[in-house]
């Protein structure tokens, strides 16, 4: 090809070099998020008020939806929110207004008459430890069997993999664990 030759692009390297120049433009964004995509339509903060009358003991929504767990503390400042697993299917889902009733710092696990029938094989008793599927801390719900629990699965988080409860990373519930109070209200939608 000579010197005088006039380079024609085709539309192929046309588009080509567009991708390339906007790859290179959200490149810099992604490096600062550590290279991990938010999902922001999932996770976006919430206002409390539309969901609990006051904050008297702290409240906790869980949106089985997006699988996210919001927590407000009663002094108004506080707020968390961390990616939840939910119940498999609607049949395993309870929704509607409970509380927390009571806090185990080492929870063992016993399956509940339905896993047991739907899992005949599933041991009787796993004690607490790193077997535990209940993970390093557990919130009894005012409904029976339902907990916000910990799991040392970490796979489950952020799908719908549990058998009725809420469950968490273990570090998150860990952190839930010491805001919570017995008492604080909670709602699943």
């Amino acid at each position: 090809m000579s010197a005088d030759t006039i380079f024609k692009p085709t539309r192929r390297a046309l588009l080509a070099g567009a991708a390339a120049t906007l790859a290179a433009s959200a490149l810099p964004a992604f490096a600062q998020q550590g290279g991990i995509r938010s999902n922001v339509a999932s996770f976006r903060m919430l206002d409390w008020q539309p969901y609990f009358p006051d904050l008297n003991k702290g409240a906790i929504l869980v949106d089985t939806q997006s699988r996210v767990l919001h927590y407000w503390a009663a002094d108004q400042v506080t707020y968390k929110l961390y990616p939840t697993s939910v119940p498999v299917s609607t049949e395993l889902t309870r929704l509607g207004r409970t509380s927390i009733v009571k806090k185990d710092p080492a929870p063992s696990w016993r399956p509940t008459p339905s896993m047991k029938e739907r899992n005949p094989d599933w041991p009787d008793f796993i004690p607490p430890g790193p077997d535990c599927p209940l993970g390093t801390r557990a919130m009894w719900l005012g409904w029976e069997y339902y907990r916000i629990h910990g799991t040392h699965d970490t796979r489950k988080i952020g799908r719908k993999s549990s058998n009725g409860c809420i469950g968490m990373y273990n570090e998150h519930v860990e952190e839930l664990y010491e805001l919570v109070q017995i008492g604080a209200q909670v709602l699943l939608i």
